[in-house]
């Protein structure tokens, strides 16, 4: 009898010590998951299904091309789906899927299926403090001091939004977090947080790293200040505020925030199944563990589909939406206290680059973000001279990010190709 209480004992102690350090584990391996168990692995079947949606039949060329691409890109990293949308000269043109939502339940991913785009979201939260900013409700070098949350956390008095949304304020990244307790909550991820000033709670006993825009450090609890900041400024939650100002003006239906561990809505039907894999360079994959991520809402807590991030470039991209002055102030690459531009291009809550797309595109200036989650990974570029956005989402990680990423590329080059053979039809002859 002793002996089966003590073999219980230890197989409790295990247990417990296998759910305290699975998602520590996660955290610092930067691995999908804790190496065990070993059971629950699934291949992604073959054919899968996928869907070419044509919104405009000009380009039933290039979307034929586009399909094929995603196709054989989704096969060549391994993941159960992947979709895409392209909008180009202001409107919605193609969309794009192949694969899995949920290989278990057979279902096939759709052009409404939902993924995690982590730090794409900060894509999302940098349009609304756009907004704010062109309707004076918040000023970007007004220091934090003047708003009443700081007052609990005087060491963050002297930093400036623009400082926040630029990732130049000093704030630590996850794994920079010296509040222990908050640093645990964000390896855990099984705490829900309902309103984004008590996510402050997960890094407000952590020290800064550096004085307000000495250096550049990419900070996504920075974002997460900035959120409540954007919201005893706007006088209404940071959620609310993302509805009204954001999501429904620009027609944003199937963005929101990822319902609670253990509720089911009927919204979360449309939901990706999100998946881990222990060699990438197999079909063989199994579900990712439930996390909770709304400690990181504005900086990476949002769920979207492709689709509704190409409705966020091009409302982006639209005058009567972000202001012209104040979409080149949020796409021009910030400079530190001594003058110089930040290491990574990093503009107000977008990424700003020229980039070579080759022959015959050539070079185009961009604003992009891109975002990595568990079991899931998003993109979205919006390229301004050909009023044009592409955004890509996979429910799997790649193990670097542009391997899932470039495909963007590819579809860049099929439809402005075909654009450009559209004008030339167009021109006289002779």
């Amino acid at each position: 009898m002793r002996n089966k209480i003590i073999a219980v004992l230890i197989l409790l102690l295990l247990a417990g010590a296998y759910a305290l350090l699975q998602p520590v584990y996660q955290f610092y391996s930067h691995k999908g998951d804790w190496p065990l168990p070993f059971w629950g692995f699934v291949s992604i079947e073959e054919p899968v299904p996928e869907l070419n949606r044509v919104l405009d039949t000009k380009y039933q060329g290039a979307a034929d091309e586009a399909i094929q691409k995603l196709k054989t890109h989704r096969k060549a990293i391994n993941s159960p789906g992947i979709s895409a949308a392209v909008a180009i000269d202001g409107k919605l043109v193609w969309q794009g899927v192949a694969g899995w939502a949920d290989i278990a339940a057979g279902k096939p991913i759709n052009p409404e299926t939902q993924f995690r785009i982590g730090s794409t979201s900060k894509a999302l939260t940098s349009t609304l403090l756009a907004r704010m900013v062109q309707r004076g409700s918040i000023e970007l070098d007004t220091p934090l001091q003047r708003y009443k949350l700081i007052e609990q956390y005087p060491r963050w008095r002297n930093i400036t939004p623009r400082q926040l949304a630029s990732h130049m304020a000093g704030i630590p990244h996850y794994d920079e977090n010296t509040d222990w307790l908050g640093l645990y909550k964000t390896i855990a991820l099984n705490t829900r947080f309902h309103d984004v000033s008590e996510a402050l709670t997960v890094f407000d006993d952590s020290e800064v790293l550096f004085s307000p825009g000495e250096q550049f450090s990419y900070s996504s609890l920075g974002t997460v200040l900035l959120s409540a900041v954007m919201q005893e400024a706007g006088g209404r939650p940071y959620a609310e505020l993302m509805q009204t100002q954001v999501f429904a003006p620009l027609g944003m239906t199937h963005t929101a925030i990822e319902p609670e561990i253990g509720i089911t809505t009927p919204e979360a039907a449309q939901i990706a199944s999100f998946y881990w894999r222990d060699d990438e360079s197999q079909p063989v994959v199994r579900i990712w563990r439930d996390v909770d991520l709304s400690h990181r809402l504005a900086a990476g807590g949002f769920i979207s589909t492709s689709t509704d991030l190409v409705k966020l470039g091009l409302g982006f991209l639209r005058d009567d939406f972000v202001l012209p002055a104040t979409r080149q102030q949020f796409w021009t690459a910030q400079t530190l206290n001594n003058g110089e531009v930040n290491e990574q291009q990093y503009a107000i809550g977008w990424r700003v680059r020229d980039y070579d797309f080759a022959d015959p595109v050539g070079v185009l200036f961009n604003a992009n973000h891109g975002g990595v989650s568990r079991g899931a990974q998003s993109w979205l570029m919006v390229i301004p001279e050909f009023n044009m956005v592409v955004a890509v989402n996979i429910n799997s990680n790649t193990e670097q990010f542009w391997d899932f990423g470039k495909v963007s590329v590819e579809l860049v080059r099929a439809f402005l190709l075909a654009r450009q053979q559209q004008v030339l039809a167009q021109q006289p002859s002779g």
